[in-house]
C-alpha cells in the first residue's frame, strides 16, 4: 500500500492533488463529476476585498498546448464568498484554501483578517501577481520587498498556514521565495501563469480585449518544473508545484523536482475529472515503482536533498 499522506504547511492532507486556483471554481461547477472528498485541498478562484466584474470580453483564447486568458478577477468579493459559498463547502471533508487578491498591501491585510475569522478555511494563498497601485501598477512579485511586505502583512492578520503564489514572469525566483520566507510565509505555490499575448492575423488585432493574458497549460509544464527545481534549492518551504499538470507522469515530475504537492488547473476544462484521473495514475505509478511514501520522491532528482526541507529522502 502507498501512503499518500501529505504534509503541507502545518496541514496534513490525505493526498498531494489539489485544485489550482480558477479553473476548478469554488467546488460546485464540478460536484457532479468529481468528488471533493478524494481531494487533497480544494483552491478556490481568487477573491478581492470586493466585487470585481472581470474584463471585457474575449477573455479566453486557445493556444498551441495552452490557452491564454485575461478574465480580470470576476469575482463576488470576499465577504459575498463567506456568505453564499463557503457555507457549501463547509459540508465536504477537505481542506479549503483561499487565494487572496489585492492592488493594495493594506487590502491584503484585510482580506486576512476576514478569512482568518471564517469558519472552515484551512489555509490562506496570496497571489503577488496582483498589480501594486502605490507603486505604478507594479505587480508584488516583480519586486521582493514588495512581495515580502504584502506577506508580512497577511501573516500579521493570520495564524492560518499561509501560501505565497509566485509569479515566473521574474529575473530571479529564488531571490522571490527567499523574500516570501523570510517574511512568514509557510509554503510556495509555484507556478502562476506566463504573460503572453495572441493576434487575429485576419484583423490585425489582438484577440483578447486586455491585449495580454495569462497562458497555461502543458506548453507551460517545462518552466514550471524549472521553477519548482529552482525554488527548492532556494528555500526550505514546502513546495506545490503547479502548470501544465494533466497526468500522473507529470505530477511525478513535479515532485521529483522539489514538489511536495501537485495543482491541477486548466487540464479541468478540458477533462472534468483530471484532477482524479491524476490521482489515480499517480498512486499507479507509484505502487508500480514500489513507492511506499511520498517523501521519497520529493526532491529526488536533485540526488541530495535541500538540507533545509522537511522532505528528506528515504
Amino acid at each position: 500500500m502507498v501512503d499518500l499522506t501529505c504534509r503541507l504547511a502545518g496541514m496534513t492532507l490525505r493526498n498531494p492533488i489539489l485544485t489550482a486556483s480558477g479553473p476548478f471554481g469554488s467546488g460546485p461547477e464540478y460536484e457532479d463529476l468529481v468528488d471533493l472528498e478524494r481531494l487533497g485541498a480544494v483552491v478556490v478562484k481568487g477573491l478581492t476585498l470586493h466585487e470585481r466584474p472581470g474584463n471585457p470580453p474575449p477573455r479566453t483564447v486557445e493556444t498551441p498546448s495552452g490557452m491564454l486568458n485575461a478574465i480580470g478577477l470576476q469575482n463576488p468579493g470576499a465577504r459575498a464568498f463567506i456568505a453564499d459559498k463557503l457555507p457549501y463547502l463547509r459540508r465536504f471533508d477537505v481542506p479549503v484554501i483561499v487565494n487572496l487578491n489585492a492592488s493594495r498591501v493594506e487590502e491584503f491585510g484585510e482580506l486576512a483578517a476576514l478569512f482568518e475569522a471564517a469558519e472552515g478555511v484551512a489555509a490562506l494563498e496570496v497571489n503577488i501577481s496582483c498589480p501594486n497601485v502605490k507603486h505604478g501598477g507594479m505587480a508584488f512579485s516583480a519586486d521582493p520587498s514588495l512581495a515580502a511586505e504584502a506577506t508580512a502583512t497577511v501573516r500579521r492578520e493570520t495564524g492560518k498556514p499561509l501560501i505565497v503564489k509566485l509569479s515566473p514572469n521574474v529575473t530571479d525566483l529564488g531571490a522571490l521565495a527567499r523574500a516570501v520566507e523570510a517574511a512568514g510565509a509557510d509554503a510556495v505555490s509555484a507556478i502562476n501563469t506566463l504573460l503572453g499575448m495572441s493576434i487575429d492575423i485576419e484583423r490585425r488585432r489582438p484577440v483578447l480585449a486586455n491585449v495580454t493574458g495569462g497562458l497555461s497549460g502543458p506548453a507551460v509544464r517545462p518552466v514550471a518544473v524549472r521553477c519548482v527545481w529552482e525554488c527548492y534549492r532556494a528555500v526550505g518551504l514546502p513546495l506545490i508545484g503547479m502548470g501544465g499538470v494533466s497526468s500522473g507522469r507529470d505530477a511525478v515530475e513535479m515532485m521529483l523536482a522539489g514538489a511536495a504537492a501537485v495543482a491541477v488547473g486548466t487540464a479541468n476544462f478540458i477533462r472534468p475529472r483530471a484532477t482524479l484521473e491524476v490521482l489515480e495514475q499517480l498512486t499507479a505509478w507509484l505502487t508500480a515503482h514500489q513507492v511506499r511514501t511520498l517523501n521519497s520522491l520529493v526532491g529526488a532528482a536533485h540526488g541530495v536533498p535541500n538540507p533545509r526541507s522537511a522532505y528528506h529522502l528515504e
